[in-house]
C-alpha cells in the first residue's frame, strides 16, 4: 500500500472522528464517503461515547469528546506529512512484521498512537486492550478497514495471551514493567513505565496561562501520562491567583470517584496534620515527589525557573512534559497544551516509530 493512500485513509478518519468532539451531530453538506461512513458507524460510535462511564466511571462523555476532538485534529494531511518526513522515504517493509502492543486504559484512546503507527509503517496490528478501554479502538479498527479495505485482516485483538508476533510494544505500570522485560524481553521491544508532568511557574502567570495550567492538570481527572502532578513555584509564590483558576474545574467534585479520592486525601492529611491548601475539590500540598494521588497537586519551591528546570531534570526517567513559558527551553510544552501532543510527541520519549521503520 502507498503511503499516500494511508495518509489519506487517516485524513479521512480524523474528519469523521472529528464530528464526535461535540454534541452537534453529524456534518453537513456530507461527502459521499463520509455520508457511507455515518450510516454504517456513526450511531454505534456515538453510543459507545454516551455510554463509556457505565464501564469505566472515569471515561465521562466529555472526555471521551475531546479525546475523539485531539485525535481528529492531528489527523489531517499537513500535520501526518509533516511527522512522516522526519524518517525520510522508507520503504515499507518487504515482509510486514506483527506487532504485538499492550495498550494501557487510563484516559480515553491512549492506545490510538501506537495504532496509527503500526499501521502507518505497513506493519499488522496485534492489540491486547485494557479492560477499562475495550470498545472504542475495536470501533476505530472497523472504520479504518471500512475506509480502506487494504487494512482488512491487518489489524486484530487477544483476550487471552499474546502469541505469534515478531516485536512488542507495553506500555503499564513500574510493576507490569518488570513482568513485561521478563516475558517480552527476548522481542524487540518498547515497554512503558509509569510517567508524570510537571510545571515551572514564575509567579508572572497571566489568568489566561493559569487557566490553561487548570486544563493540564484536571483534564482526564490528573490519569495521564501527561497530566502535571506537579508544579515548581518560587520560594514566595501567592496561591491566590492559581487557585481561582483551578475554580474553572470546581464542578470536578461533582464526580463520585474523584470526590471519594478527595475526601480520603482530605482526611489523610487533616490526620497526620500534613500542610495544605484546600480548595474543596483538590489539595495542594508541597512536596518534592513528582507523582500525586489523584485530587492532590504537589509543589516545589525552588528559586529560579532555571532552578527548577535543573530539578525537574533529576526526574527525567520519570517526566513525560514539561510544562511552563516557552522561552525556558526549547522543549517547553505552553499552559493548557499537554492533553494536546503532537504526531511526534511519544510516549516516555521514545520514538516508536523510528522503533517500528527498523524492524
Amino acid at each position: 500500500m502507498m503511503l499516500t493512500d494511508k495518509i489519506k485513509t487517516f485524513e479521512k478518519l480524523g474528519i469523521f472522528l472529528e464530528q464526535f468532539s461535540s454534541t452537534g451531530g453529524q456534518t453537513e453538506p456530507v461527502m459521499p464517503w463520509l455520508e457511507e461512513l455515518n450510516d454504517q458507524f456513526f450511531r454505534p460510535l456515538e453510543s459507545i461515547i454516551q455510554n463509556s462511564h457505565i464501564h469505566n466511571p472515569w471515561f465521562t462523555e466529555d472526555n471521551m469528546r475531546l479525546a475523539m476532538g485531539i485525535t481528529s485534529r492531528s489527523l489531517n494531511a499537513e500535520s501526518l506529512v509533516s511527522w512522516l518526513s522526519c524518517y525520510g522515504k522508507p520503504s515499507p517493509p518487504t515482509k510486514p512484521k506483527t506487532i504485538a502492543v499492550v495498550m494501557a486504559g487510563n484516559i480515553p484512546m491512549v492506545g490510538f498512537h501506537d495504532m496509527l503507527s503500526v499501521m502507518i509503517s505497513g506493519h499488522n496490528l496485534l492489540a491486547k486492550l485494557s479492560v477499562k478501554d475495550d470498545e472504542m479502538l475495536k470501533m476505530i479498527a472497523e472504520i479504518i478497514s471500512f475506509i480502506n479495505s487494504e487494512f482488512n485482516g491487518r489489524i486484530s485483538f487477544e483476550d487471552g495471551r499474546l502469541k505469534d508476533f515478531d516485536a512488542v510494544i507495553a506500555t503499564g505500570s513500574d510493576n507490569t514493567a518488570r513482568y513485561f522485560e521478563y516475558y517480552f524481553g527476548k522481542y524487540p521491544n518498547i515497554i512503558r513505565k509509569n510517567r508524570n508532568s510537571a510545571a515551572i511557574l514564575d509567579g508572572s502567570e497571566t489568568k489566561r496561562e493559569l487557566e490553561g495550567l487548570a486544563d493540564d492538570v484536571f483534564r482526564y481527572f490528573g490519569l495521564g501520562c501527561r497530566s502535571v502532578s506537579k508544579i515548581f513555584v518560587p520560594a514566595d509564590y501567592d496561591f491566590k491567583a492559581l487557585l481561582e483558576a483551578f475554580n474553572k474545574y470546581s464542578h470536578i467534585i461533582n464526580h463520585n470517584q474523584w470526590a471519594n479520592n478527595y475526601e480520603y486525601q482530605r482526611a489523610i492529611h487533616l490526620i497526620d496534620k500534613i500542610p495544605h491548601l484546600d480548595t474543596g475539590f483538590m489539595l495542594v500540598r508541597e512536596d518534592t515527589s513528582l507523582s500525586s494521588p489523584i485530587s492532590v497537586l504537589n509543589y516545589e519551591k525552588a528559586d529560579s525557573p532555571e532552578s527548577a528546570l535543573k530539578i525537574a531534570v533529576r526526574d527525567n526517567e520519570k517526566l513525560q512534559c514539561l510544562v511552563g513559558k516557552q522561552s525556558l527551553a526549547d522543549n517547553i510544552v505552553p499552559f493548557g497544551k499537554a492533553q494536546e501532543p503532537e504526531l511526534n510527541d511519544y510516549a516516555d520519549n521514545v520514538d516508536t516509530l523510528k522503533f517500528l521503520f527498523n524492524l
